[in-house]
């Protein structure tokens, strides 16, 4: 099993940046992915990044060229650089993990919420 914590979340002004962290513990070996999602007030979750243990990234058109995923081989601290905020980045952003022998997300952190004041 894995425990995921992020961190980083705040509030920051439009045109802001934030780097959130998510960092896991326990069968860490076993990672494949690390996802990144949001969910904002009155939304579904929604994707946002995903990194692979092959350094491979991918990321939501609502966020490609303002927001960069990175990680150790070993994807054990994830992080999300987020430049240019715009309000409507404001969500709980959570990560998630693509577990061997697993045909979906899971587990997922607590979240880390982000504020984007316009």
């Amino acid at each position: 099993q894995v425990h995921l914590v992020e961190s980083g979340g705040g509030l920051v002004q439009t045109g802001g940046s934030l780097r959130l962290s998510c960092a896991a513990s326990g069968s860490i070996s076993d990672i494949n992915a690390v996802g990144w999602y949001r969910r904002a007030p009155g939304k579904q979750r929604e994707w946002v990044a995903t990194i692979t243990k092959r350094g491979t990234t991918d990321y939501a058109v609502a966020v490609k060229g303002r927001f960069t995923v990175s990680g150790g081989n070993a994807l054990d601290a994830v992080h999300l650089q987020m430049d240019n905020l715009k309000p409507e980045d404001t969500a709980v952003y959570q990560c998630t993990v693509d577990m061997a022998g697993s045909d979906r997300w899971g587990p997922w952190g607590q979240g880390t919420q982000v504020i984007v004041s316009s």
